[in-house]
């Protein structure tokens, strides 16, 4: 685990930075400096995006990962990394064409229930060819093992930049339009420093030859389209869905909800960062045994730091929402239940990389698709009975049912759990801490109530977690920085 804890520890702090710096954007500078509408119309057009995204990208950023180690030689290997810079342009510029030739019918079709939106489609398209090539450089950085400063980018960069629009049209230097454009400048300008930091890590050899295994590995992107889309569309299209059947300010309020349970998800992305090409490796090598250490020390690490996050979240909650505009409350229910699916996407530790990297991941894209369509019916009964409260809902079932069959899966296919006794321990723990804190309060301001609550729940966390060595990888990190014997 040491490149992996190493590197992860890294993406850890990278994140959390990142998202440090997204809840000032999200909890205080949207909500003063822009209007609902607009906030919504941001969320909404960021979440679009993101949903087309993997259909952009061609999948190339997945396939990357899971066929580069295969390749032995260099000729074959430079061969496959060319067909991976240019296979997303093969489906950018016939759905680019398309879209401009059918843009009043797509516009008019997204903006039936909120007229704003047609004003921004070209805005959503561009973020996500974007997107799409930012994923495919990180992705050759990551096969060299190297993910520190592609995280950084992920997760620092655009909410910096964010930020600095904000400011930027607070103090009038900008008006709406061209923070809006702004935004589209920002994942443009990141993708580009990726490119660079990506060829400087490895250099591009450009060769038009033919790529062994050719077949595979566009039957493997193609697929691979789909299982992208299929985990995009569980966490983004409840935002699309909502623009289509409640006033798009409030969508704004359900991105402050969803905002605050992502943070729960941060070890899980920064540890993915890594624990996708080592899997891919162990995968291809058929290093079973090293592959089953990872899932369950993965998942250990994980549910350890997630858990932690998780209760900071959930017994703070209230307050938070006493120092945030009154109308944003209406999302607590959706902190909640988003707040607990995250904590079982940690709990999963390499789950994932285990699917999308082996043979098998074509069953799982079958469930997948099942159940986006199941969370698509679902949103469109909750939502127009529920609102904010009926896509929380719908996302939950979805998101835990789609979990919980993937964790099956590689039960049944690889015959690897990645629980132990210490992950029962662990969820003791966090049952009988919510329980002991949540209903309790300091007579305190909101702010300060946060940080002293904050402030025992970590004291008494990391000394149960250290006392008890639930995990020798996260004992070691608390010694060290503790500076403990």
């Amino acid at each position: 685990m040491g490149v992996v804890a190493s590197q992860s520890f890294k993406n850890i702090i990278s994140t959390y930075l990142g998202f440090f710096i997204g809840a000032i954007n999200t909890l205080f500078l949207y909500t003063e400096f822009l209007s609902d509408e607009y906030y919504g119309m941001v969320g909404y057009m960021l979440s679009l995006a993101y949903v087309i995204m993997p259909l952009m990208a061609f999948g190339a950023h997945n396939t990357l990962v899971k066929f580069y180690s295969s390749f032995k030689t260099r000729i074959s290997l430079n061969s496959f990394l060319t067909l991976m810079l240019f296979l997303p342009i093969c489906v950018i510029i016939p759905l680019s064409l398309i879209i401009y030739m059918s843009y009043d019918v797509i516009a008019g079709f997204l903006s039936e229930k909120n007229e704003i939106i047609k004003n921004y489609l070209w805005h959503t398209v561009i973020i996500a060819i974007a997107l799409a090539y930012f994923e495919v450089f990180f992705a050759w950085a990551k096969v060299q093992m190297q993910t520190v400063f592609g995280n950084f980018m992920k997760e620092v960069f655009h909410r910096v930049g964010a930020m600095l629009l904000l400011f930027l049209l607070h103090f009038e230097i900008v008006n709406l339009e061209q923070f809006m454009l702004g935004l589209v400048m920002i994942y443009v300008l990141r993708t580009l420093v990726m490119s660079i930091h990506a060829f400087s890590v490895k250099l591009p050899v450009i060769i038009f030859k033919r790529v062994a295994n050719l077949r595979n590995i566009l039957k493997y992107s193609i697929l691979i389209i789909i299982a992208g889309s299929v985990a995009t569309i569980l966490l983004d299209v409840d935002k699309v869905m909502l623009g289509q059947y409640i006033d798009i300010k409030e969508i704004a309020y359900y991105n402050v909800a969803i905002f605050t349970a992502s943070v729960i998800a941060v070890p899980q992305r920064s540890m993915h960062q890594i624990l996708s090409p080592l899997s891919a490796k162990y995968l291809n090598e058929k290093d079973f045994d090293a592959l089953e250490d990872l899932y369950k020390r993965s998942s250990l690490n994980l549910f350890i730091v997630g858990g932690f996050i998780f209760l900071l979240i959930v017994l703070n909650i209230n307050q938070l929402y006493y120092i945030i505009p009154e109308e944003f409350s209406s999302g607590l229910l959706v902190v909640f239940m988003i707040s607990f699916t995250k904590l079982y996407d940690n709990v999963l530790g390499s789950n994932n990389a285990i699917l999308f990297n082996s043979d098998y991941y074509r069953i799982v894209l079958v469930l997948g698709v099942f159940l986006v369509i199941l969370m698509i019916l679902l949103n469109v009964i909750f939502i127009p009975i529920l609102g904010i409260n009926g896509a929380g809902i719908a996302t939950f079932i979805a998101i835990f049912g789609y979990n919980s069959i993937k964790l099956f899966f590689v039960y049944k296919k690889f015959k690897m759990f990645p629980f132990t006794n210490s992950t029962l321990k662990i969820g003791i723990l966090l049952v009988a801490t919510v329980l002991f804190f949540y209903f309790w309060e300091f007579p305190f301001h909101p702010i300060i109530n946060i940080g002293l609550k904050s402030t025992l729940i970590t004291l008494i966390y990391v000394f149960v977690v250290y006392r008890l060595n639930f995990s020798e990888d996260i004992s070691i990190l608390i010694k060290k920085y503790l500076k403990l014997k």
